[in-house]
């Protein structure tokens, strides 16, 4: 008559008898376990950065637009105190090169916010790789 095997009492202990039965090198569980908590840990930190560049932009961009429309007010209300058209013309054109250098401003201010942001997550990430690969040498180099 053919023995079953007896049940495992967990995936874990079954996996642990196939390592064993394949003359495998023992596990560690923990090990493994603290790597990928560290990686999820990097990848939260990383999101975090990432999201808070987002959250700078948009308060960035929103002050931008308080500032261009209180420059609108100020502009409609020096046209209707009237003057020549040559002062009006005057006026249009330098709120049009304000706007301009303004806008350059604001797109440059802009991308720093956001190359800062992406640098910071990216090198979260990074820090993360070099970790994880010295933590993979650190237990090859104990098993020999």
């Amino acid at each position: 008559m053919v023995k079953k095997p007896e049940p495992a009492s967990s995936f874990m202990d079954m996996f642990s008898k196939l390592g064993q039965d394949l003359k495998m090198p023992s596990l560690d569980v923990q090990a493994m376990l603290d790597h990928h908590r560290k990686n999820l840990e990097a990848l939260e930190k990383s999101a975090k950065a990432t999201a808070s560049g987002a959250s700078s932009v948009f308060e960035a961009q929103r002050a931008q637009l308080q500032n261009t429309l209180r420059e609108i007010g100020d502009m409609a209300h020096d046209l209707r105190t009237g003057g020549n058209s040559s002062d009006i013309m005057s006026k249009q054109m330098d709120f049009a090169r304000r706007s301009f250098e303004a806008a350059v401003r604001n797109a440059s201010d802009i991308g720093e916010i956001l190359r800062k942001s992406g640098t910071e997550s990216v090198d979260i990430l990074r820090q993360r790789i070099r970790e994880a690969v010295e933590e993979i040498r650190s237990g090859y180099e104990d098993r020999k």
